[in-house]
């Protein structure tokens, strides 16, 4: 009798004819699928609203969000995900990497860690929309909430697998995976928290978060500082999460991802800071420009008398 509050025994293989496919791996492909696909739909709505002439299409840097763009932008973000995937990687299992380091270019050792592959993919995806002319700061603003919805749901279709367990737990809805399946975590059935569940959640909130701020219009530029938000919110959940995870400690509670969720926290809240105070010293130089505007037209204006010079009646 396994002590979980949770025990879970079910196939984690579908099976179409003679074809095997595990179900997180559908699971994960229906929900980047699906990312695409609501990415592709909010760029559809922001430009119909700006052909329209929508309040908010003013205040936007650019609306022109051609759908081969995102092609090219996805296209892009694959390599960058792939080496910073990879690169985490190397960080948080050094000591195995160093005594064989030939294993960091071979792909069937050794997997990708997700802090450092959103990070990659957005820089390369960005750099390729930059060479094309695309407007970065649309697209940022277009693609945050799919992306904290990718985020959210492919941590769900880990579950489903068996993978991303947390540390072992007596809590009331600790999980355990039973069966002679091959699960994706090591002793899958120890009771263990749903760290993967527990990073949905957090993920879900930023996304909740993030949505309730851009329906209030507090992103109405469309300059990227909604995607920094949802970086940050999204790093500081995951950084919190990080403590149930079975990664060897390396600073206090975190080990090597975490720290870097800790540092892609602080990167985003950096870039934020510097992207708000380069739109108020636009906003001050513009309001300059417009006063010496004023001060030209005074310039122009006719010479009056002093009115000191006006005979007394």
């Amino acid at each position: 009798m396994v002590p979980a509050a949770i025990a879970l025994q079910f196939d984690p293989t579908v099976r179409v004819g003679t074809v095997a496919m595990r179900l997180e791996t559908l699971a994960l492909a229906l929900v980047v699928l699906g990312t695409i696909l609501l990415v592709a739909r909010i760029a559809v709505v922001e430009r119909r609203r700006a052909a329209l002439g929508g309040p908010e299409s003013s205040q936007s840097a650019s609306v022109d969000l051609r759908l081969d763009d995102l092609l090219f932008l996805l296209l892009g973000a694959v390599p960058g995900a792939v080496i910073g995937g990879r690169l985490g990687s190397v960080l948080a299992h050094a000591d195995f990497y160093a005594d064989q380091p030939a294993a960091i270019i071979d792909p069937g050792l050794g997997g990708l860690s997700l802090g450092l592959a959103v990070v990659g993919g957005l820089v390369s995806g960005l750099y390729v929309g930059r060479l094309l002319g695309a407007p970065l700061g649309s697209w940022a603003h277009v693609a945050v909430l799919p992306l904290l919805f990718g985020l959210a749901a492919g941590k769900v279709a880990l579950a489903f697998g068996g993978t991303g367990q947390g540390l072992p737990s007596d809590l009331a809805w600790a999980t355990a995976y039973t069966g002679s399946e091959a699960w994706g975590s090591l002793g899958p059935e120890v009771p263990s928290h749903p760290a993967q569940l527990y990073e949905a959640l957090t993920t879900l909130a930023a996304l909740v978060v993030v949505g309730a701020a851009i329906s209030l219009g507090a992103f109405a530029r469309r300059d990227g500082a909604a995607l920094l938000a949802g970086l940050a919110l999204w790093a500081a959940g995951r950084a919190l999460v990080a403590q149930t995870w079975r990664d060897e400690p390396v600073m206090g509670p975190l080990g090597v991802e975490g720290l870097v969720s800790f540092g892609i926290l602080l990167g985003s809240v950096v870039v934020l800071i510097v992207l708000v105070a380069l739109r108020r010293g636009a906003g001050r130089r513009a309001r300059l420009d417009d006063i010496d505007g004023i001060d030209g037209l005074a310039a122009d204006a006719p010479e009056w008398p002093d009115p000191s010079t006006r005979p007394r009646f």
